[in-house]
């Protein structure tokens, strides 16, 4: 080999390795720390970079990217002395590479430690129901205190996210059975609900339906009332109509008065003065219906007192008039015939006292 061509190659050698140490080329979102004898000198922005070959060294290389850091779960004590494992997540962002590189030594263990402490004073003034029902509380004064701790770091911490909070397994079996009480609680309140609601429109449809029932009774006993009052009425027109005398009006009285004393509403039963006087009437129908003679006995007796008080008159009056000997066959009859009306109208007028006294003890209760 020629001896010239020796000394070229190294030349070229030795130029291609400065120039390789002396060209940097930084990917976006990169920085790099360069050191000039040991002292941080500048940081390397993206792109096409220059320093000076063997003074110069790149020390840290650093992504300013958001940046994702989930810890593992740390048992923390809450305020009422339950042990409960939280786990975080962390998002942040380096914002000063060289302070990130030489204010601390390890900024994601400290970031780390730093949350832990920082969680542990917060959960501590809370207890567990407290601890699970205010996570937006938590995470607001973690990030609160990080990014204050941490901004002489060079990083600013976007989010904290608390992902899971794992209470003890005593405490989730207390806490199943206090949602399963909630649960069944709720239940029992919306089926007393359901019944109540049910009870009342039973109660108003009920009331309804007696409403109807009492307006249609109403109407039912006036219709009632219109068609007695209208028959009694044409009943009165007939009986003057016919001009019917007193003995078919004392009859139909005592047929009546057993109708009477059978009504539900008459407790006790008085017994009218009109009877002895509808008594006789009735007997002198049968007596005359027996002799076949027209004046009633009322008559004869007044007839018999005029007789007595003028004798010549009576003689006078009853001249050529049938007289009835007292024991014969037509006075025995009609004797006869008023004794049974009698009997018959004492027999009614009994029985309908019977029912009536019937009535009213079986409607009044004994005192």
């Amino acid at each position: 080999m020629d001896p010239v061509v020796i000394p070229i190659l190294v030349a070229a050698i030795v130029v291609v390795f400065l120039v390789a140490a002396t060209v940097r080329i930084v990917p976006q979102a990169r920085r790099y720390n360069v050191e000039r004898f040991g002292r941080y000198r500048r940081t390397l922005q993206p792109g096409l970079n220059f320093v000076l070959p063997v003074a110069d060294r790149i020390n840290t290389k650093l992504d300013v990217r958001e940046q994702v850091y989930s810890s593992d779960p740390k048992p923390v004590i809450t305020e009422d002395n339950l042990v409960v494992n939280i786990d975080t997540v962390l998002y942040y962002q380096i914002t000063d590479p060289r302070a990130a590189a030489y204010e601390v030594a390890d900024y994601l263990q400290a970031i780390d430690q730093l949350t832990v402490t920082t969680l542990r004073n917060v959960i501590g003034s809370m207890d567990l129901e407290g601890t699970l029902t205010s996570r937006e509380e938590i995470n607001a004064r973690l990030r609160a205190v990080l990014d204050d701790a941490t901004g002489k770091w060079g990083i600013r911490v976007n989010r904290v996210e608390i992902k899971a909070i794992d209470p003890p397994n005593t405490i989730k079996e207390a806490m199943e059975k206090q949602m399963r009480a909630e649960r069944d609680k709720r239940a029992a309140i919306l089926h007393a609900e359901g019944e109540r609601q049910a009870k009342i429109l039973t109660a108003e449809g009920t009331k309804q339906k007696d409403i109807l029932e009492a307006q249609g009774a109403q109407q039912a006993m006036i219709l009632r009332a219109d068609g007695e009052s209208k028959a009694v009425e044409l009943v009165f027109q007939a009986v003057h109509r016919n001009n019917a005398d007193a003995k078919v009006l004392a009859y139909k009285y005592l047929e009546t008065l057993p109708d009477l004393a059978r009504s539900d509403n008459n407790t006790f039963w008085v017994i009218p003065g009109e009877l002895t006087e509808a008594i006789r009437t009735v007997s002198t129908a049968f007596g005359d219906r027996a002799t076949g003679t027209g004046p009633p006995p009322g008559a004869r007796r007044e007839d018999a007192d005029d007789g007595a008080a003028d004798p010549d008159a009576s003689d006078k009056d009853h001249v050529g008039a049938p007289e009835i000997e007292p024991n014969s066959t037509l006075a025995l009859d009609a004797v006869a015939a008023a004794d049974e009306a009698a009997k018959q109208a004492a027999v009614a007028v009994s029985d309908a006292k019977a029912e009536a006294e019937a009535a009213g003890e079986t409607r009044l209760p004994r005192r």
